[in-house]
């Protein structure tokens, strides 16, 4: 059986400093034409957001040729990421094959404090488990401490699950992803999906979130982190807001609110990458870019940006405040550079104040944020897929050459 939906993102290719990159897209989207897949053109978005906010289904399973592939576990689906030619053989009907993983059971309990949020909670899992820590492990997250985390809040956790090894996470589809579906005007596609209440997990572990504090990934490995305290004080030139790691509308709407009135010093490029077109027209349609781009903050297009080093690399021996899922040498685009990884909530104040900061020291209050009811439907904006595929001309520039022959083994 051939996979039930294929979609193709532009989100790693965006910028056009030559041919290639447009090259590249009239290629994609004449093969996505050709064969009836859906194509997400360029600015649209990262894949793992927009696949989210379109696509995503309680229940279902997710291959996709990116590693964060398995922030679909935060909609109760089950999210893996693999190498280009796996993700063909399943669109074609082949199964993926998997050395059978362990289930590791996290229990979550309290709430999160003012100034604490979501990047800290998986910063510090990622303290605990180191890279391999969760290698050929599933992630299982359960408790009561999920009411309070929203779907979007768990998509930063299990985004940021691979930093662990992991093979995915997964979290249950509750009242809160129902809410998620609702504002994306998919409710009808909501699946209740939750753990019985005698299941059993092959390790277990528990985390307190009222427990957690600020917390901060040192260059240059996501999981050398400590707390944001611990490294106060260090000179920022850089703060980077965005990416599939903080995708969510609060990624951004805190930030703005914390900026308000005030002016991010000259020193400082306080650089905001939106996820999503969805997330722009929100930002702009509430007023909270209008707060950013005020305070002196650089907008930036949406996609993988920064995230991959692809604009917005920071300067050489200059400390880079991410909110990206890995900061190991190089990644951002800078030969020798000084990534740490942070919350939005650690990036802002650190922008305002030219220094690492940590929130809590902020003299203000916590912003207030709440959710809409309702945020622009993503779909109108993909080209869908036909139903019975056209045959087009597959484009194909210069750039673009066919695989090599391979002889038999």
């Amino acid at each position: 059986m051939k996979a039930e939906i294929c979609a193709q993102y532009v989100d790693h290719n965006v910028l056009r400093a030559d041919h290639k990159n447009g090259d590249d897209h009239v290629f994609l989207q004449s093969s996505c034409r050709n064969y009836g897949i859906w194509y997400s053109r360029p600015r649209n978005g990262t894949s793992h957001p927009v696949h989210m906010a379109c696509f995503g289904i309680p229940g279902k399973t997710l291959l996709g040729g990116d590693s964060h592939s398995c922030a679909a576990g935060s909609l109760g689906m089950l999210g893996i990421g693999a190498r280009g030619i796996e993700v063909a053989l399943a669109m074609m009907g082949f199964p993926l094959s998997l050395v059978m993983p362990t289930i590791l059971g996290v229990r979550l309990e309290g709430e999160l404090q003012p100034w604490v949020s979501a990047k800290d909670v998986i910063l510090e899992l990622v303290r605990r488990y180191t890279l391999r820590g969760c290698w050929n492990k599933i992630v299982e997250y359960h408790g009561p401490g999920l009411a309070n985390l929203t779907a979007m809040d768990r998509h930063v956790i299990a985004n940021m699950g691979q930093e662990m090894g992991a093979v995915t996470s997964v979290f249950p589809a509750d009242d809160q992803v129902r809410l998620f579906l609702r504002q994306q005007s998919r409710e009808n596609d909501f699946v209740e999906l939750l753990a019985d209440k005698d299941a059993t997990y092959d390790e277990v572990a528990t985390l307190d979130l009222s427990k957690i504090e600020p917390m901060i990934a040192c260059p240059s490995r996501p999981d050398k982190v400590v707390k944001v305290r611990e490294v106060e004080g260090r000179p920022v030139s850089q703060s980077y807001i965005g990416s599939s790691a903080n995708p969510e509308l609060r990624d951004f709407s805190i930030p703005a609110r914390m900026v308000n009135g005030l002016f991010v010093p000259h020193e400082v490029s306080l650089d905001i990458n939106p996820a999503s077109r969805q997330l722009l027209h929100e930002l702009t349609h509430n007023g909270d870019l209008e707060k950013l781009l005020g305070a002196g903050a650089y907008l930036h297009e949406t996609g993988c940006g920064g995230c991959i080093g692809m604009g917005q690399a920071p300067a050489s021996g200059h400390n880079s405040l991410r909110t990206v899922p890995r900061n190991f040498p190089g990644r951002s685009g800078t030969k020798e550079d000084s990534v740490y990884l942070c919350s939005p909530e650690t990036a802002t104040a650190s922008a305002l104040k030219g220094k690492i900061t940590d929130p809590r020291n902020l003299d203000m209050d916590y912003p207030v944020f709440e959710e809409p009811e309702h945020l622009m439907d993503m779909r109108s904006l993909l080209e869908p897929l036909q139903e019975i595929p056209v045959k087009v001309e597959v484009r194909k520039g210069p750039n673009i050459k066919p695989l090599p022959v391979l002889e038999k083994c």
